[in-house]
């Protein structure tokens, strides 16, 4: 009884102790494997998982031992696509840190990389010019820039004050009326030594590589008008008529001593370009309207208008238009049947080409393209016939045409058909000979040439030495 007594009283402890017994073995155990995280419904999904790194280990890692999981247990692992529950978990473990937001030099830097929206120069370079030669003012600029914008830098040193050489009392053409500027001004100067213009060829071939040299004149009618483009002079009593234009913002306002039979270009019926050209011999000035119609009460109706006087050099204001596109006079680039008889041509001629860019170069003033294509010429390019070409096969007249395009060579001055030379009509042309040039003379025959070394004032026509 005493016996059974304290066995049974002594039995809670033995078992006490098994229990602890047992349980210590277990913890042992537990330091010495891996721990198997246990889900929801007592199984391990993660059984193939032995790394420290799955946040499910964490808190009983904790709980089982204060030294870091064994790196080399990691490396043995097989790799697995996380879980949805191990990228949720993840998540908490980024860095709460905001991302930095850029600093304006960041902005800045970004900036300035972007490549500036041209204007289009040639403003001329000058930005009077603006070719890729010059450069213009978005206009082209004077130098190699094609530029467009088209104004040269202006030089700071006053425009000089004509000499006695070029007043009224200078020479006279053939045709006896005023000498037709300055014998410096540009229009007068030789450029047979000066350098091709770097965008020759590409304008050669723009304008026409293969076309013909058309003498834009002759005798007799074309169309019901004479060929060419007639003038008129005026003694300086003429009678002055009211002028309204259509461009009144860009032309040199009326009136001006218009006779009542001026002769219009294309006759009075013509649809083109109706140029109306008058020259007052008494005080040498030269006024020229385009598209001009006479009104009934006696006045006129003009596109634009310019006045220009004879004895100076002073050009357009920058960007104004003429009777022409390209802001020059007319008539001193025409070739005139008296100058030809008299065995010489002294001056600069005047064409026109069907694509011209958005650009004008001194001593032009003025575009009529939206194009800004550096192969196309722009206006006040000038051109000059090679030297090496043979002239022995044309006649004495052509010869002379020839020679002065050789010698002064001739300006880029309107939009028109290629190569088309202009001159004034008169009856004792010989169209057929005139022919030869167009049958003879190709536009590969011609260069560009590069004149902006000649250039004193951007405003000036003055011109220096070749």
């Amino acid at each position: 009884m005493l016996t059974r007594f304290r066995l049974t009283h002594r039995l809670p402890a033995v078992l006490l102790v098994v229990v602890i017994l047992v349980s210590c073995q277990g913890f042992d155990a537990a330091l010495h494997r891996p721990l198997q995280p246990v889900d929801a419904a007592g199984t391990s999904p993660l059984t193939t998982t032995n790394s420290p790194d799955n946040p499910a280990y964490l808190p009983l890692i904790v709980a089982a031992q204060s030294k870091p999981w064994p790196t080399s247990t990691s490396t043995t692992l097989p790799t697995q696509s996380p879980t949805p529950t191990a990228t949720v978990t993840a998540t908490p473990t980024r860095s709460p840190t905001p991302r930095p937001t850029p600093t304006p030099t960041a902005v800045t830097t970004a900036t300035s990389t972007r490549t500036p929206t041209p204007r289009p120069t040639l403003t001329p370079t000058a930005t009077a010019t603006a070719t890729p030669t010059r450069s213009p003012t978005p206009r082209p600029t004077l130098t190699p820039t094609a530029t467009a914008t088209a104004t040269p830098t202006r030089s700071p040193t006053p425009r000089p004050t004509p000499t006695p050489t070029a007043t009224v009392t200078a020479t006279r053409t053939p045709g006896g009326v005023c000498a037709f500027f300055p014998p410096d001004n540009i229009w007068n100067t030789r450029i047979d030594t000066l350098p091709v213009d770097i965008g020759s060829q590409a304008y050669v071939n723009n304008i026409g590589a293969n076309a013909g040299l058309h003498p834009d004149f002759g005798a007799g009618l074309w169309d019901g008008g004479p060929i060419g483009i007639p003038f008129a002079t005026v003694p300086g009593s003429q009678s002055r008529v009211p002028i309204n234009f259509d461009y009144e913002d860009e032309s040199d306002p009326g009136p001006y001593p218009i006779p009542p039979d001026v002769p219009i270009e294309g006759g009075p019926d013509s649809d083109g370009d109706r140029h109306v050209l008058v020259v007052d011999r008494d005080h040498c000035k030269l006024y020229e309207m385009w598209n001009a119609w006479p009104q009934p009460d006696g006045s006129w109706q003009a596109g634009s208008g310019a006045v220009f006087d004879l004895t100076a050099h002073a050009l357009r204001p920058d960007g104004w238009t003429s009777a022409d596109a390209a802001g020059l006079p007319i008539l001193p680039g025409l070739v005139r049947y008296d100058e030809v008889a008299s065995g010489a041509i002294r001056h600069a001629l005047r064409f026109t080409a069907p694509r011209t860019r958005r650009a004008y170069i001194w001593p032009a003033r003025h575009y009529a393209s939206s194009s800004t294509d550096p192969a196309r010429p722009p206006m006040g390019q000038r051109f000059r016939l090679k030297d090496s070409f043979d002239l022995s096969g044309f006649s004495p007249t052509n010869q002379v045409i020839l020679t002065a395009l050789k010698t002064y060579g001739m300006f880029l001055a309107d939009n028109g058909s290629s190569w088309f030379l202009s001159g004034v009509p008169d009856e004792r042309w010989d169209n057929d000979d005139l022919h030869q040039l167009q049958v003879g003379v190709r536009g590969f025959d011609f260069e560009a040439v590069d004149e902006s070394s000649l250039m004193i004032d951007p405003d000036s026509g003055q011109a220096k030495p070749p």
